[in-house]
């Protein structure tokens, strides 16, 4: 559950920013100060600070601080890419007892001090991309997690070795897989190819353990011939509608000997088939 925050009912939203110096990656190139300064004076602003490193514990504790004693109730942070410590600072905002969503990032290192040259153009751009980031978190509105049902099952498209590869390693975890194949037999293109590149193995030992695996595994549905016609649902509960051709044989029967095919009635495109079992060869002529 979210902690308890009032933030978008404040008029106006106090926001508070902090600059991290990042060591020397973006105080090497932007001047801190300069962005501080002209942070202060942004709307809605009501604390503008800088710390060598904001991600450390006392960084984050500048923020703590500045949240628990009510002077600010959204978070900008101007560092480094929100990929690195976008969680740590919502975590941090979320101790002190404000929405962890109701935290920004600027990323003034990787989009400024690290591709920048001119230290003027670049403080300038931290500048901006500040301003930008101050005006979009005014508009920011609290969100919380919620908890949805999630269908254990999973739907693999394309049964190639990749496919395969997926479908087994999910298996084996204990999910039940409906590997769906568009083709008569699974294995994907690998099943054509004598070596693969650039080892040269052989394509066979590679591919045959895991078609073997597949179709053993009691995890794993396999249809063949068969796609995907439909998708519904959401993250987690999808419905899939899945269109399976006709192979007008008992596959519980099937042992591949051929005998239906070369029997078979329909005509087909060449008029001529030939089938080989074992060392003999049959042939048939349509019409």
């Amino acid at each position: 559950m979210m902690p308890p925050h009032t933030g978008p009912d404040v008029q106006p939203p106090r926001v508070g920013v902090y600059v991290c110096h990042c060591g020397h990656n973006i105080a090497s190139k932007v001047d801190i100060d300069e962005v501080v300064a002209f942070a202060a004076g942004l709307p809605s602003v009501t604390a503008s600070r800088h710390y060598v490193f904001m991600c450390s514990d006392p960084g984050q504790s500048l923020i703590r601080d500045d949240i628990e004693s009510d002077l600010v109730v959204r978070v900008l942070v101007a560092s480094c890419s929100p990929l690195m410590h976008e969680a740590t600072f919502r975590k941090a905002a979320a101790s002190a007892g404000i929405n962890p969503f109701l935290v920004q990032m600027a990323n003034i290192r990787e989009h400024v001090s690290w591709v920048t040259a001119d230290p003027e153009r670049a403080t300038a751009k931290a500048r901006a991309l500040v301003s930008a980031a101050v005006a979009r978190l005014r508009r920011h509105v609290p969100l919380a997690r919620r908890r949805l049902p999630v269908h254990p099952d999973v739907a693999v498209i394309g049964a190639g070795v990749a496919g395969l590869s997926a479908a087994l390693a999910i298996a084996d975890a204990g999910r039940k897989v409906h590997l769906i194949e568009k083709d008569p037999s699974i294995g994907g293109h690998m099943g054509y190819f004598d070596k693969t590149f650039p080892t040269l193995d052989c394509a066979a030992c590679t591919l045959t353990p895991r078609t073997v695996r597949a179709g053993s595994h009691p995890n794993i549905e396999i249809l063949t011939m068969a796609s995907v016609t439909a998708l519904s649902g959401r993250t987690g509960d999808y419905t899939l509608t899945v269109k399976k051709r006709p192979r007008f044989i008992d596959e519980s029967k099937c042992n591949g000997c051929g005998e239906c095919w070369t029997a078979c009635p329909a005509v087909r495109v060449p008029r001529r088939r030939v089938v080989r079992i074992g060392k003999t060869v049959t042939g048939k002529i349509h019409g």
